[in-house]
């Protein structure tokens, strides 16, 4: 489903759902629970997903490869097993290796990313495009949803939200300090941009022991993101302490840390969010465009005081096109590419235009000569890690591998 940096990899498997660093991470499916065995992987094989579920994005963005296999057949991938990711294929014990393959070849340059933004899951992913040597300068931005953050930190945010006072302002100070830490690995004109929490009821069921979550029978449909938030004066309150810590510690570079709206469906929700969250006059929210219907209300989002947009393919894709995409028995009516989904983002992208609101579009790796060719020029284009370091360093096999 996703590819990696390497064509063949070997490894024990893992059954255990804990780390063990280097290993083949063997799992039904990906959930938020199972992040730091992720992490600790080479490579991972599953029974179910799609190309950009959350946690195989996670995956993209570290250069992980993950292959399904029909569930039936997990149970028989014990001991040592080499991955040939061209040929799809797993062989149990070990097996020579069939050679490297390019990961850049036909890829575009960095010239054409514009303002280029890194999607990260960690402070090594901000090291690791930072060490890419002086094309890395055109990385103006990178981009970290809330909830990897606090996975990467061993936090719990619906247990804290729900625990008091005490709680929730623990995991403001918590959070603003993996963000401090974040910050002091920018380079001098680079900025880091928060997606406030959008915990899904199904991946926090994962993360959560003592706090109540509700079963939801469509959960991407469901009670996350703008809507999640406009609810919640604890997260109101623990944001609060973010900001304030952020100020307290870093004085004016506070201001390279920047927010923004996800799962947003038009200016109403926009407007009411940043009153609910009484943000000061002087912090910009930006807005995430990922449902059919912000695209549409793209100029009234802009008008209400959005400072930046960010363009979400790949929740743009299931939902014109009514195609799941962590579901791999719907993979071929996930299209990132479709018509429908490019007259989309073009809207978006115009409607910024015309506001003189920055906008940044998603791509992955394979989409983004076709973007390109067939979408007026955005102000950047977003990028997960691993792939956006291909571009970076070009096609220089040497300096890929160090």
């Amino acid at each position: 489903m996703t590819g990696g940096t390497q064509s063949v990899l070997r490894g024990t498997c893992n059954r255990t759902r804990t780390p063990r660093e280097g290993s083949i991470l063997i799992a039904p499916s990906l959930e938020a629970a199972l992040y730091e065995a992720i992490v600790a992987a080479r490579a991972v094989v599953c029974g179910s997903g799609g190309l950009t579920g959350h946690m195989q994005s996670l995956c993209r963005g570290r250069g992980i490869p993950v292959l399904r296999v029909d569930q039936a057949d997990l149970a028989d991938l014990v001991g040592e097993v080499t991955l040939d990711l061209e040929s799809q294929s797993i062989v149990l014990g070990p097996d020579p290796d069939t050679g490297t393959s390019d990961p850049s070849a036909g890829s575009p340059s960095v010239d054409d990313l514009g303002s280029a933004c890194a999607v990260i899951a960690d402070l090594q992913d901000i090291q690791t495009v930072n060490a890419c040597g002086p094309n890395a300068k055109r990385v103006e931005s990178f981009f970290i949803r809330e909830e990897f953050l606090c996975l990467a930190a061993g936090l719990r945010p619906l247990d804290a939200l729900d625990g008091g006072p005490a709680a929730v302002a623990a995991y403001g100070r918590a959070v603003a300090d993996r963000l401090c830490a974040f910050a002091d690995a920018l380079l001098p004109d680079q900025r880091l941009v928060l997606r406030l929490l959008d915990l899904r009821s199904d991946h926090a069921a994962g993360v959560t022991r003592l706090a109540p979550v509700a079963v939801e029978p469509n959960p991407e449909l469901g009670l996350h993101g703008a809507r999640w938030l406009l609810g919640s004066a604890e997260y109101r309150d623990a944001l609060h302490t973010v900001l304030r810590s952020l100020r307290e510690r870093l004085g004016d570079a506070a201001g390279r840390v920047h927010l923004s709206v996800p799962f947003l469906n038009d200016a109403e929700e926009f407007t009411q969010l940043r009153a609910h969250l009484q943000l000061p006059p002087g912090v910009k929210l930006s807005a995430f465009i990922e449902t059919p219907a912000a695209v549409h209300a793209t100029p009234a989002i802009c008008a209400a005081g959005a400072g930046e947009l960010f363009v979400g393919v790949k929740d743009l894709v299931q939902f014109y096109l009514a195609a799941d995409r962590g579901n791999h028995l719907v993979a071929e009516s996930y299209q990132t590419r479709h018509p429908a989904v490019l007259d989309g983002v073009r809207r978006v992208v115009e409607s910024a235009h015309a506001a003189g609101t920055p906008v940044r579009v998603f791509a992955l790796g394979s989409d983004l000569a076709h973007y390109l060719e067939r979408l007026p020029t955005p102000d950047g284009f977003m990028m997960c890690t691993a792939e956006l370091r291909q571009v970076l360093l070009g096609s220089d096999p040497a300096r890929q591998a160090a």
